[in-house]
């Protein structure tokens, strides 16, 4: 499962109202100390090994005045919430210059020591493993955005732990239960904006009040420590889905396959000596010590005696070590063997092995690479499908069968058994903080692209993870710049082409969605907004003007690079297109853009290029990006003018334009009309329970829109016909419908041929399944035409990391102004023989 992508947390601003007679103080969390802070959050008061009674949040004031706390408030959200704060208490009360406050919150029980006397006495009860904390400098309950949380006026400081989605920089690591005694504890009271880096566990739990002294648990009250129950990595995982010792002490003993110090993940792997290999044992002889305390001190290859808490931490069974529990022994151990055993297709199979070391077998494709670019993952698929003859990525379930079809649900478990993700030994998000950014991707490299389709071979071994809802292979240490080269366990096949298939004809017909082409950039216009490089520099618009594209010029001179590359590369002589900007949005000619783009063409290629211009009459309110012709004048030349569909099944989406062309030197048998579209995309369902919602069955939202529009353009298509005194009609775009989709089969059942789906190719990536949005379709005459077919795979195969919407967002720079990730989508061609007709023959005949 894709992670959510989220953006850099910077500091959070906020003023506070100071009490009268009181000096002015800054009152927003910063890195600078300039802010107060949250401090220590106690979060399992009363449980069972309690050290307290009662739960509570410690303030702290890091800056030379005091600070009013009147109106201001606490407030907590749980940890997947996305309202306002289920939780608040009005805060009232100051925090001394250089000193703390102490609001003590509810009890889950009997067990641990009376708190000391608080500032603030409340009901105040967060959960005790996730969720999200934060201070505001107003009384009302906050909605806040989830992601690593930037820019909220009235947060001063947060802290997002365990699950949460919501967070500064990476969410906390949480205790392991309820039963764990530890308290979140800010280190130093340095605040960096990243919760983790932030925060560490600690069994040192230091309630202080305003009065400057803390105080801690009774002596006579302190619980004893937990016996420790000497158990075997096996026992500790059980043959289950979680370990059957939640809660319990337990001294267990390993040698180290994996260690991850830094990055995230603060622990390391144990295994059983001697164990691996063909292992067909019930219960996994591996287990994550989770355990920042210790990490450091123990190497790969080490046989080790760690004792702590087992538990579940979302679906991993781990153990946790606080200081002291891990020490190096000094007697050997029997070697570990990495797995050999081939890849189970369920997830009682998996458990089974969770956490052991694996040398893969069998035959890894890469799946997915879009979150390569944020989080150093990649999705892997085992084996070839048996549904789909030769896919070895994933396909989309409605690519290849109808949708709700027996065979549409088959496809999509057999993904979910084949597929497996390769980690980078981290949880560091890449577009996160500055430093992050300034730490090179994992895998992908100038020069080698890690493409969807490519060939996956393991060069080492791995460990068998479950992080963020899905299966992983972990590398034996965190990937890094310094390390990725050698330490990565897999190699990747190259399958980038010069150039698509030779697909034959005297004429060549594709279809290409440039991604927000717009001439018209973000600092020709008041009020937009940014997705910034890691200097901070503009490089694409992100809302607040009518803008899709770069940001200013030097980010169009990039985006469009790749699109004429890749157009040039293409060897079409006509080209439809999809998401070029319609000017006339902007008070300008509406083919202002188009041209643009064309003289960009010429400038490669001298005198090739011209483009098809607009009717005399447009629709009124159309969309701020159109479909468009391009066409090599020596080639072909348009017959009359082109006409533009403006019916109201149309009224979401952009019209179909279509063109009836000739080929140069021919007579009116080397006619053909194409058609090109944009149906509604699948996003932003309506809700409303109509056809148009999202029905679960795969095909998204606004289905039966992009239904009525199919059916408006089989009419159209049958108009265009005699308007061009021709039979061969090509309808091509972004159908925004996969193959077998239900406004697809409306045109197959016109008798329309779907020519991309004869390649075995697809043209988009999304959720990390392959399949086809992008089509050119032919009528039986046209069909009789065509010689040859081709998806050519540049865009959506490759990494995003490559595309000109990143430059500049790693310290490696990737863009290169090649045809490759010039788009999300990959264009389509098709060789058409078009020749003159003996006398006598009829419309639309052939020789």
């Amino acid at each position: 499962m894709q992670r959510h992508h989220v953006t850099t947390g910077l500091a959070l601003a906020a003023t506070a109202a100071l009490a009268a007679g009181l000096g002015a103080a800054p009152a927003a969390a910063a890195p600078d100390g300039s802010g107060l802070v949250i401090n220590e959050a106690y979060l399992s008061g009363g449980s069972a090994h309690a050290v307290f009674t009662n739960k509570f949040i410690e303030l702290y004031n890091p800056t030379d005045a005091p600070v009013s706390l009147d109106g201001w408030s606490l407030q907590y959200r749980s940890a997947g919430g996305a309202a306002a704060a289920s939780a608040a208490v009005e805060l009232r009360g100051t925090v001394p210059a250089n000193g703390y406050f102490l609001v003590s919150g509810g009890s889950n029980g009997d067990n641990g020591s009376p708190l000391p006397p608080a500032d603030l006495a409340t009901s105040f009860n967060p959960g005790g493993t996730h969720g999200t904390l934060y201070l505001a400098n107003t009384g009302t309950r906050l909605t806040l955005p989830t992601g690593s949380v930037a820019g909220v006026a009235e947060v001063v400081d947060l802290l997002g732990y365990g699950g949460s989605n919501t967070f500064e920089g990476t969410a906390a690591l949480p205790p392991a239960g309820n039963a764990d005694p530890r308290s979140l504890n800010r280190t130093g009271a340095v605040d960096t904006d990243d919760n983790r880096a932030d925060f560490t566990l600690s069994g040192s739990v230091t309630p202080t009040a305003a009065g400057g002294t803390g105080a801690g648990p009774d002596p006579e009250r302190e619980p004893e420590p937990l016996p420790a129950a000497e158990k075997s990595i096996a026992e500790i995982q059980g043959d289950g889905g979680s370990t059957p010792l939640p809660g319990q002490r337990v001294t267990t003993r390993g040698v180290v396959t994996a260690a991850y110090p830094t990055g995230g993940y603060d622990g390391y792997y144990l295994q059983t000596p001697g164990t691996g290999g063909d292992d067909a044992s019930a219960a996994s002889h591996g287990v994550f010590v989770h355990s920042p305390a210790t990490v450091g001190d123990v190497r790969v290859g080490d046989h080790v005696e760690a004792t702590g808490t087992a538990g579940e931490y979302y679906g991993l069974t781990q153990l946790s070590v606080p200081a002291g529990g891990t020490s190096v022994l000094e007697e050997s151990a029997e070697a570990v063997k990495p797995l050999t055993v081939g890849w189970p297709a369920d997830d009682a199979g998996r458990e089974r092995f969770e956490g052991m070391l694996w040398d893969p077998q069998g035959s890894w494709t890469v799946a997915d690479n879009y979150a390569l670019n944020n989080y150093g993952e990649l999705g892997l698929a085992y084996g070839e499908s048996s549904l789909v003859q030769g896919q070895t990525a994933l396909p989309q379930p409605t690519d290849v069968a109808p949708a709700g079809s027996a065979r549409a649900a088959a496809v999509a478990a057999e993904n979910g058994e084949r597929g497996v993700v390769l980690d980078d030994g981290s949880s560091m998000d890449y577009l996160g903080s500055d430093a992050n950014k300034d730490i090179a991707l994992p895998y992908v490299a100038p020069g080698s692209p890690v493409r969807v389709g490519a060939s996956a071979d393991f060069i080492g071994n791995v460990v068998l993870d479950y992080r963020f809802g899905a299966w992983r292979f972990q590398p034996l240490a965190r990937l890094t710049g310094a390390n990725a080269a050698a330490d990565q366990p897999a190699a990747f096949e190259d399958t980038r082409t010069a150039a698509p298939a030779e697909v034959g004809g005297n004429v060549k017909l594709a279809s290409f969605n440039v991604l927000n082409y717009f001439a018209t950039t973000g600092e020709q216009l008041a009020g937009c907004t940014y997705y910034t490089d890691r200097d901070g520099e503009p490089v694409t618009v992100r809302g607040g003007c009518a803008a899709r594209g770069a940001a200013d010029a030097e980010n169009l001179e990039r985006q469009e690079a790749k699109i004429v590359a890749a157009i040039d590369g293409l060897g079409a002589d006509v080209v439809t297109l999809e998401e070029i900007e319609n000017s006339a949005a902007f008070g300008k000619d509406r083919d202002a853009a188009l041209a643009t783009l064309t003289a960009a063409l010429n400038e490669r290629s001298p005198g090739s290029w011209d483009y098809v211009r607009s009717p005399p009459a447009v629709p009124a309110g159309e969309d701020v990006i159109r479909t468009a012709f391009i066409y090599r004048s020596d080639t072909v030349r348009p017959i009359d003018e082109s006409v533009i569909l403006d019916d109201p099944a149309f009224s979401n989406a952009r019209q179909p334009l279509a063109q009836t062309f000739m080929r140069v030197g021919g007579n009116s048998a080397t006619k053909f009309v194409a058609i090109v579209n944009h149906f509604k995309s699948k996003g932003s369902p309506p809700r409303d329970g109509s056809g148009n919602d999202d029905l679960g069955d795969g095909q998204g939202a606004w289905n039966a829109a992009r239904v009525g529009q199919a059916e408006a353009l089989v009419a159209f298509a049958e108009e265009m016909k005699d308007h061009g005194n021709t039979d061969k009609v090509f309808l091509t775009g972004d159908f925004n419908s996969y193959s077998e989709e239900d406004p697809m089969r409306v045109l197959y059942a016109a008798g329309y041929v779907n020519q991309g789906s004869k390649t075995g190719k697809h043209s988009y990536l999304f959720g990390g399944l392959v399949g086809s949005l992008d089509h050119i379709l032919a009528s039986p005459a046209a069909d009789a035409v065509v010689t040859g077919r081709d998806v050519w795979n540049i865009n959506a195969v490759e990494p995003i990391a490559l595309e000109y919407s990143r430059f500049n967002h790693n310290v490696v720079d990737l863009y290169e102004p090649s045809p490759y990730r010039a788009s999300d989508h990959d264009p389509v061609i098709v060789g058409l023989q078009l020749d003159k007709h003996p006398r006598g023959k009829g419309r639309g005949a052939r020789p």
